[in-house]
C-alpha cells in the first residue's frame, strides 16, 4: 500500500468575513478578478488531485476564511467523494451555514475551528459546536492564549462538551515573562499540550516529514516542503514531481508552528495525534469524537 501525501494548499484567496485588529486579511475586501483568480487555481489543484489517483489529504489553510465561498463548500463536497482521499480538512471560523454540509461525506471530513473572541461570543460559538457535533462532523477548536482572555477560554472550555479538544496557541507578539506561572498552569489545564506551541524548536538538519509525505502548495501549483521554507520542490502539474518527493534534513533554524513542528520526527507527535495530525485531534480525543 503506497503512503499518503498530504497537502497543505493555499490559494490566492486574501480575505475573511471577520475583522480581527491584529488580521491583515480582515481588512482586505478582494476583487471580482482576484475571486476569479482564486477560483481558477482551486479548479486546478482539485483537477490534479483527481487524476493523481494516489492516496491523498488535503489540509486547506487559506489566508481568510474559505468556508464562506460556495466554491470552497463545493470543492470539499467533491473531494469527500473521491476513492483515494483519505480526507480532506479546512482551517474555519466555522461561522458559515451548514446546508451545504448535507452533500459531503462526513467519513472523510474534518475541521480545525478557532474561536475569535473579538468576533462572535462563547455562548454562539459554542451553539456552533454542538450543531457540528449533531451533524456528525469531526473537528478541533482552538484559541490563541491572550493572557487577557484566559477567563473567556475558561468559559469556552466549559460551554462545549469535554470530548472536544480545545487547543491553545502561544501569543506570537508574546515576550520572554509574559506567561506567569499561574496562567501557563491555567491555559495547561485547558490544554494538555500548550506546553508544546510554547517551544522554539531548532530544526536545522533535523529529520522531518515534510517535503517527502507533507508538502504545502499555493495557488501557482508550487510544492515547497512546508509553508515555512521558501525553497521550491517543483510544481504539482510537472511529469517529474512524485520523483521529487523524497525526505530531506530541515534547511529551517527554527520551528514554532504547531502546522510545522508537528512534523518534525524528534518529537514523535505522529504517536500524540496519530490519525488527527492534520485537524489537530489528539488519539485520546479520537475514539470520542467520532473517530
Amino acid at each position: 500500500m503506497s503512503e499518503t501525501l498530504s497537502i497543505l494548499y493555499r490559494g490566492f484567496l486574501s480575505s475573511c468575513n471577520y475583522a480581527c485588529n491584529y488580521c491583515p486579511f480582515a481588512k482586505h475586501t478582494e476583487s471580482k478578478a482576484e475571486h476569479q483568480r482564486d477560483a481558477l487555481a482551486l479548479e486546478q489543484f482539485v483537477q490534479w488531485v483527481e487524476t493523481r489517483g494516489k492516496l491523498t489529504s488535503i489540509f486547506f489553510t487559506p489566508w481568510g476564511e474559505a468556508l464562506i465561498r460556495s466554491r470552497y463548500q463545493k470543492v470539499v463536497q467533491q473531494l469527500s467523494h473521491l476513492a483515494h482521499l483519505e480526507k480532506v480538512v479546512v482551517q474555519t471560523n466555522g461561522s458559515w451555514g451548514l446546508h451545504w454540509l448535507e452533500a459531503v461525506n462526513l467519513e472523510k471530513l474534518a475541521l480545525w475551528i478557532t474561536f475569535h473572541p473579538s468576533q462572535t461570543s462563547v455562548e454562539k460559538f459554542a451553539t456552533r459546536v454542538k450543531e457540528l457535533i449533531q451533524f456528525g462532523v469531526r473537528f478541533s477548536v482552538g484559541v490563541v492564549g491572550i493572557r487577557e482572555n484566559l477567563e473567556l477560554i475558561e468559559k469556552l472550555r466549559q460551554a462545549i462538551p469535554p470530548e472536544i479538544y480545545l487547543w491553545i496557541n502561544a501569543f506570537d507578539r508574546r515576550g520572554q515573562d509574559y506567561y506567569n506561572p499561574e496562567t501557563l498552569e491555567k491555559f495547561t489545564k485547558i490544554d494538555p499540550h500548550f506546553p508544546l506551541n510554547l517551544e522554539r524548536y531548532k530544526s536545522r538538519g533535523q529529520a522531518c516529514h515534510a517535503g517527502h509525505t507533507v508538502i504545502s502548495v499555493d495557488g501557482q501549483g508550487i510544492a515547497r516542503r512546508c509553508h515555512f521554507i521558501e525553497t521550491p520542490i517543483g510544481r504539482i502539474f510537472d511529469s517529474d514531481f512524485e520523483q521529487k518527493l523524497v525526505a530531506k534534513l530541515c534547511t529551517r533554524a527554527i520551528c514554532d508552528c504547531h502546522i510545522g513542528y508537528v512534523h518534525l520526527e524528534k518529537l514523535n507527535l505522529y504517536d500524540v495525534f496519530q490519525g488527527g495530525i492534520l485537524e489537530r485531534i489528539p488519539s485520546n480525543y479520537a475514539s470520542i469524537n467520532g473517530a
